[in-house]
């Protein structure tokens, strides 16, 4: 395999401080979901579109039949992702839906054994088990049984299995598709999936606010540009798994966020969660074997 350029878990990790701002941005702007998703992504390919046309164009004729059929479906598993995450911050709170959309390892872990064969090993669990029982310790006090919030939270966990799939997708097609080309696609079907979607149910392409506008731009270069374009140049070199348990650290950035912008109190409990949420994050991604093994060389 190529070998990256840079360290696959510094990209990822800056990934997900840029990702941990997506709620926030979401929260400010006062458009419709649908909306906000579309100009998310029809941003994100306008600003890539002179890169792609410059230097890629050419790797389009290369593509395989059943590379753009996987494409297209994860393009409109990213669309629909976005529209029902984005709804579901309209009735719940930021620590709620972001806890619920980042956990992925629940299906990731069992996507990857399933179409990839990927061994799932003791300390991957055990790491997922740690990292998902720090996020749901920092909503805690948010979830509700009953009312608008707890349809948030439904809408948040449908939106976390979409993404997974997303993810499970790329992590296929990266191995044959450059960064650009293949994130081009998946980010025009995804526009293209929301603009029908919005056509469909009356929405509106324009707004009254002309701050949205700063939250499109803001969403379409933070979150995507510098969060999941890192994520799907780090699919060519890890797996699905090790990127989903690192997003758990998203609730973390967006509950402190969340709390500077819109005075969501952060409570003991989500201070020890987000402690417990990057004990597992160093769990499943530190390597003790080779660790103890430079210990002994050293010591």
């Amino acid at each position: 395999m190529e070998q990256p350029k840079m360290p696959p878990l510094l990209v990822i990790f800056i990934g997900v401080l840029s990702v941990s701002a997506s709620a926030i941005f979401v929260k400010l702007s006062t458009a419709e979901s649908g909306t906000i998703a579309f100009y998310r992504m029809f941003l994100s390919v306008l600003i890539m579109l002179p890169l792609f046309l410059k230097n890629n164009l050419h790797e389009l004729k290369e593509i395989r039949s059943r590379d753009w059929v996987f494409s297209t479906i994860a393009g409109i598993l990213l669309a629909f992702h976005f529209i029902l995450w984005f709804e579901s911050l309209r009735y719940t709170s930021v620590a709620s839906s972001t806890v619920l959309v980042t956990l992925q390892p629940l299906f990731a872990i069992f996507g990857t054994y399933f179409f990839f064969k990927e061994k799932i090993t003791l300390k991957s669990v055990l790491a997922m088990i740690i990292a998902i029982g720090g996020s749901f310790l920092i909503s805690w006090g948010d979830f509700q049984v009953g009312g608008t919030a707890f349809y948030g939270d439904i809408l948040a966990l449908i939106a976390c299995a979409l993404v997974t799939g997303y993810m499970l997708f790329g992590q296929d097609l990266r191995r044959r598709i450059g960064l650009t080309t293949y994130t081009i696609i998946v980010y025009t079907v995804s526009a293209v999936t929301l603009a029908i979607y919005m056509l469909v149910k009356g929405e509106s392409f324009t707004t009254d606010d002309p701050m949205n506008w700063l939250w499109f731009l803001l969403l379409a270069i933070v979150p995507n540009l510098l969060g999941h374009n890192l994520f799907n140049w780090a699919l060519k070199y890890v797996s699905a798994n090790t990127i989903s348990i690192a997003i758990l650290f998203e609730p973390v950035g967006a509950s402190i966020m969340a709390f500077l912008v819109f005075g969501e109190v952060l409570i003991s409990s989500q201070y020890i969660g987000g402690a417990i949420v990057i004990v597992g994050i160093l769990l499943y991604v530190i390597d003790f074997k080779q660790l103890f093994k430079l210990f002994q060389k050293n010591y």
